[in-house]
């Protein structure tokens, strides 16, 4: 048995229950091993953020399988098995797998022996609340868990739906922070053009693209001055396919990187970014640069901002960001039309 320490974008952490195996060949290989269960190999490469990813996913699914042995069916641990090896979960995006898993493995921690058949409405409320601390994380659960027992009505896995009536938590919330333009440039003075952290930037700021499209985007993608892909988000159940110039910042960025990837974004192993890996390294370089304070989703919200303030219509932003309602463009771009209309407003004071 051996363990790792490695950084995951908040501190060190060790992971336990590792054993390293070498084959006829020489080679060692990781596996991720508890007592009494079958043991996961990891095929990346240690120390990367996909690693600890892996690892995770690895570990989880032990427990997970373990517990609903152990349980039954009939449990709450048994029914997120059942729903994770369902097409209506894996059909879903990546990301959307991604933080309904946490949120029901979240749940599981504490309630996952108890009867499925027997949760109520209070129940699910009571889950919800345990995260009335961070009331997003409250109802990330609630959403999880409407989802989960929706597909398990639909295939008799349940009698009744717990989570109907059961109401999201109310609370106030500005979102990610929009980089401010002296953001921008206290970056741009950090990271020059020519180094990995300066293309993460203007990837992000002059496409308006998620951290999910910025780990895809390569050179396959950029063809006659223009940048076109189909975004991750949604790509199975409504795609939505993104053709846009390439903005001249941009331009200069990417040719003064070598590409010999796929992918614009790789790590120090020469492998894809994940998401959360791209978004844990994107926020220590800006950490880097003074910003902590800043994400890389705050660039898609500045770029919607900036494009707002330079009088760009509702449609003309949608076309760059992929939002497929006003109501998304609106909550991106408000304050950012107030500014100009009052501004427009107090012109009409002169004279």
């Amino acid at each position: 048995m051996v363990t790792f320490r490695m950084r995951d974008g908040t501190g060190s952490v060790d992971l336990r229950y590792l054993v390293e195996d070498v084959d006829r060949h020489g080679n060692v290989r990781i596996y991720v091993r508890r007592k009494g269960l079958k043991k996961v190999r990891l095929r990346e490469t240690p120390g990367t953020a996909a690693f600890l990813e892996e690892y995770r996913n690895a570990l989880a699914g032990q427990i997970i399988g373990a517990a609903t042995e152990r349980e039954g069916r009939g449990s709450f641990r048994g029914l997120c098995r059942l729903y994770f090896a369902s097409t209506a979960f894996t059909s879903k995006d990546v990301s959307t797998q991604s933080w309904r898993r946490r949120a029901l493995e979240s749940i599981c921690e504490k309630h996952g022996h108890k009867p499925v058949a027997l949760m109520r409405a209070k129940h699910v409320r009571s889950i919800r609340d345990e995260r009335k601390d961070a009331p997003s994380a409250g109802n990330h659960r609630l959403k999880a868990m409407r989802a989960m027992f929706k597909w398990a009505i639909e295939e008799d896995h349940v009698e009744v739906d717990p989570t109907l009536g059961v109401q999201s938590i109310k609370y106030a919330s500005a979102g990610h922070h929009s980089w401010e333009l002296e953001e921008v440039e206290r970056y741009e003075a950090s990271f020059p053009v020519g180094t990995k952290a300066r293309l993460a930037l203007d990837i992000l700021l002059y496409t308006a693209c998620r951290r999910e499209d910025v780990v895809r985007l390569g050179p396959q993608h950029v063809r006659g001055g223009r940048i076109r892909y189909r975004q991750a988000k949604n790509e199975h159940r409504n795609p939505v396919d993104i053709d846009i110039p390439v903005h001249p910042d941009l331009q200069r960025s990417l040719g003064a990187m070598p590409h010999e990837h796929l992918t614009f974004m790789t790590t120090e192993f020469g492998k894809a970014f994940t998401a959360n890996g791209f978004g844990n390294k994107f926020k220590d370089w800006c950490r880097q640069a003074g910003l902590a304070h800043c994400s890389a989703h705050g660039l898609r919200k500045a770029a919607a901002a900036r494009l707002a303030e330079r009088g760009a219509t509702v449609y003309e932003i949608m076309a760059i960001t992929g939002h497929q309602s006003l109501e998304e463009v609106e909550r991106y771009t408000r304050a950012a039309q107030r500014k100009r209309l009052a501004d427009s407003g107090m012109a009409k004071l002169k004279g």
